[in-house]
Parts: C-alpha cells; sequence; structure tokens
C-alpha cells in the first residue's frame, strides 16, 4: 500500500535509507553519505506533501518523493518539455531487505499514473553516474538520459538527469 507520510515515519526512513546507504557503499557506490538523505529534507518533504511511503502490512519498506518544485541545479538541463507542468522524483527508496520485489517499480508506476491523472508532461530525476542498476532501472521504463549535474556535497562524481514524457490524454 502507498500512502503520504507522517513527521512520526522520519525516523524510519532514515533507517532505510542508512540502510541503503550502506549497501551502495560497500558495492563502491557513494551517491547517499551521511549528510544525505537527512531529516531536514523529510521533514520539508512532509510539510509540502511530496513524500510517499510503502507499507507491507505496518512496515515501512520504501519511499518516493514526487515534487512539483525545480529544484535550481536543474535549471541547466536541456530538458525535453518545456518547464512549467513536470514532477521531479527524488529519495526513491527500498530498505535492501524488500529489494528485487518490485516495490522500486511500484512507486515509480504511482509517480507515472499520477503524473498522467493531474496531465503533467513529464517526470524528471537524476541518479548517480556511478549507479548502473539505475540506470538500467530508468533506461528500461522509458526515461531519457540526458544531462549530467553535480552535487558537490554528496560525490565528485556527475548525477544524471533522466526525463520520461508523460503520454497525452485524449478526450
Amino acid at each position: 500500500m502507498i500512502e503520504k507520510a507522517k513527521s512520526s515515519q522520519i525516523d524510519q526512513l532514515l533507517a532505510i535509507t542508512k540502510a541503503c546507504a550502506n549497501t551502495m557503499q560497500s558495492l563502491g557506490i557513494f551517491q547517499w553519505n551521511d549528510n544525505y538523505p537527512n531529516a531536514a529534507a523529510f521533514i520539508e518533504d512532509i510539510k509540502r506533501g511530496e513524500l510517499y511511503i510503502y507499507l507491507e502490512g505496518n512496515k515501512i519498506v520504501g519511499c518516493i518523493v514526487i515534487s512539483t518544485k525545480m529544484d535550481a541545479v536543474y535549471k541547466t538541463v536541456n530538458w525535453l518539455a518545456p518547464t512549467s507542468n513536470n514532477y521531479y522524483i527524488h529519495r526513491l527508496a527500498v530498505h535492501p531487505d524488500s529489494q528485487g520485489r518490485g516495490i522500486a517499480r511500484t512507486l515509480m508506476d504511482f509517480a507515472e499514473k499520477l503524473g498522467a491523472e493531474n496531465k503533467l508532461v513529464s517526470i524528471r530525476l537524476d541518479t548517480f553516474s556511478q549507479n548502473a542498476r539505475n540506470q538500467k532501472f530508468y533506461e528500461a521504463r522509458g526515461y531519457i538520459r540526458l544531462d549530467a549535474i553535480y552535487f558537490y556535497n554528496q560525490s565528485e562524481y556527475p548525477f544524471y538527469c533522466y526525463e520520461f514524457l508523460l503520454p497525452k490524454k485524449t478526450s
């Protein structure tokens, strides 16, 4: 089940992202660290109503941020669609113990369906250049790789921006 996150769930979400960071680091992927993701980011996500969780029973096993806010770092990217009616995906995470069961796919399906229902033109995101698994995941979904951006507080390596054009609804 997918629902909006509550502030009382931040510690559980941080435990998930910390477990993901540890797993990635053990594979030589230094995408997340002690500075990111953090509680402050999740608090803002919840305030804006943009943080969703994936529950199995009462246990949170995944999360995704679906935002309409374009971060300044994205302004230099040559996007496919006009910048006016887009979703931005952040902090997609599935606890390592629950990975490989389609939860990330379900969360992305949810975001894409929500975007189509709200008549958005595209979904945008970035993923770490050293994370081939994520790149393959998004490319298999039809996301197009565009420009590279940098988050120097996270890594010296670039992050690749991706965009998925949502199908236009005909009436």
